[in-house]
């Protein structure tokens, strides 16, 4: 198993924008084999006095943490389906992104330890 998350700031006004896209968007990731994907927004998000979610991506007032991952059978099915996507029309960045790209937190990640799968 492989995961991708990342952690975004989006305007509480562009919630029901991003859903509608990140839905469209995990349809896609599972045509290029992704396992599961899950986006969630924040509900319970504590400020820290050193870090927090909202500090990691610089979030402004007016703005919700979106917290999300896709898992993937492993790397190399995620590392094709990323080459893949960049020829892919559906994956081109819409001018009026709900979010701001510039502030996303993206990696990928060997899981280290699992319980329920």
């Amino acid at each position: 198993m492989y995961v991708q998350g990342f952690v975004i700031p989006v305007a509480e006004g562009r919630m029901e924008d991003y859903r509608k896209m990140a839905a469209e968007a995990g349809e896609w990731f599972r045509e290029y084999g992704a396992i599961e994907v899950v986006e969630c927004a924040e509900a319970d998000i504590v400020d820290g006095k050193t870090t927090d979610f909202r500090m990691a991506v610089k979030a402004q007032p007016g703005e919700k943490i979106v917290f999300s991952w896709m898992i993937w059978p492993d790397r190399a099915t995620c590392d094709a389906a990323a080459a893949k996507m960049q020829e892919d029309e559906r994956f081109k960045m819409p001018d009026d992104m709900p979010f701001d790209g510039k502030r996303m937190i993206f990696g990928g990640f060997d899981p280290i330890y699992t319980l329920g799968r």
